[in-house]
């Protein structure tokens, strides 16, 4: 997980490294409900509008995700 400058000084949060085993779209779809905020599947990675590090640290611990300190 990390958080990229975009277009205009925008912050995405952006999740890579995730297992192909994985239901992207559902775990997407719970990501922008939660965090409300939009997002997309793109190369391989989930982007987030904004800077939600410690929201989707949360989400993803409480969905059995191992989630480190980093």
């Amino acid at each position: 997980m990390r958080i990229e400058k975009r277009r205009y000084g925008k912050l995405m949060t952006v999740l890579e490294g995730l297992g192909s085993d994985i239901d992207i779209p559902d775990l997407l779809k719970t990501l922008k409900t939660k965090c409300a905020t939009g997002g997309t599947y793109k190369d391989g990675a989930i982007e987030l509008q904004g800077n939600h590090t410690r929201n989707v640290k949360v989400i993803l611990g409480d969905m059995g995700f191992p989630v480190g300190d980093a």
